[in-house]
C-alpha cells in the first residue's frame, strides 16, 4: 500500500507537467518508468514543502541521501521566495542507474546518476543548480540556453552549502572566454553584473525569462549597455585588477 501511495504522488506531479512535457521534444536520456523497481522510497514534508525520494541504486550512500535532503530543505524554499513563488512544491528526486550523465531535471522531476556521486561524494550541491531549473520554469519560452544555465550556477554559488569541500568555484576569467560559454563562465559574469551594474539583475533576468519578456535588448534596458560592451568592461576589469 506503501508503495503505491508513492507512486500515485509521483504520477500526480507527472500529470501536472504533462503538457510541459509534450510541448517540448523529450531529450534523449530523460524518460522516466516509474513501473521500475526501487531499493529506496522515502519522503519528507517540511515548512509547505514535500521531497519524494526514489532510488533503483542497491547500495547508495544514505549519508549522501541525508546531505541531499538537507541541501533541499535549506535551499529550495530561500529560490523559490527569491525567484519564484509559484514554483512546484512538491519535488521527486530520482537516483537511477539507467542514467549516465550527471544530473537532469524535467518538470519537477530530478534524475540523478549514483556513480556520479560515488565519485564525487561531496558534489551535494548538485541538487542546488538542479532544483533551480524547477524554480526557473522557463519551458517553451525564448531564453538563451546560456543564460538558463549561468543563472543556476550563480545559484549554486550563492547559495550553495558545500561548494569549497567539493573543491568547485566559478571558472576564472580566461582570453578566450565569451559570456556565452554558459555554466560556471557565465555565473562568474553575472556575478559581476550583480556587483557593478544591480545587485537585483539576476532577479531581473529570470523574471524576464519566467515571463517569456527576455529579448536580446534586455542588457541595454537593465543597464544602458549592450552584451557585448557590458562583457569588454568586464574583461578589461579583470585584467586591471
Amino acid at each position: 500500500m506503501k508503495r503505491k501511495l508513492f507512486l500515485l504522488s509521483v504520477m500526480s506531479l507527472c500529470m501536472a507537467t504533462a503538457i510541459w512535457a509534450q510541448e517540448r521534444p523529450r531529450p534523449r536520456g530523460r524518460s522516466f518508468n516509474f513501473a521500475r523497481q526501487f531499493h529506496d522510497r522515502d519522503s519528507l514534508e517540511r515548512d509547505g514543502f514535500k521531497l519524494l525520494f526514489y532510488s533503483n541504486a542497491p547500495a547508495f550512500d544514505p549519508d549522501i541521501k541525508a546531505a541531499m535532503f538537507d541541501t533541499f530543505f535549506k535551499v529550495y524554499p530561500e529560490l523559490v521566495a527569491r525567484f519564484n513563488p509559484e514554483a512546484a512544491k512538491v519535488v521527486v528526486f530520482m537516483v537511477d542507474t539507467t542514467y549516465d550523465g550527471i544530473a537532469a531535471t524535467f518538470g519537477g522531476i530530478v534524475r540523478y546518476n549514483p556513480q556520479w556521486f560515488v565519485k564525487n561524494p561531496k558534489d551535494i550541491d548538485v541538487v542546488t543548480h538542479e532544483v533551480m531549473h524547477i524554480v526557473q520554469s522557463y519551458g517553451r519560452n525564448q531564453v538563451p540556453g546560456w543564460v538558463t544555465e549561468g543563472i543556476a550556477d550563480y545559484v549554486r554559488h550563492k547559495y550553495g552549502l558545500h561548494n569549497p569541500e567539493a573543491g568547485w568555484s566559478l571558472t576564472p576569467l580566461r582570453p578566450d572566454h565569451k559570456y556565452t560559454n554558459s555554466y560556471r563562465i557565465t555565473a562568474r559574469f553575472f556575478v559581476w553584473l550583480e556587483n557593478t551594474k544591480d545587485p537585483e539583475i539576476v532577479t531581473k533576468l529570470n523574471r524576464a525569462a519566467s515571463e517569456d519578456r527576455f529579448t536580446d535588448s534586455i542588457w541595454e534596458d537593465l543597464t544602458g549597455k549592450s552584451i557585448d560592451d557590458l562583457w569588454q568592461e568586464y574583461v578589461k576589469s579583470a585584467d586591471t585588477n
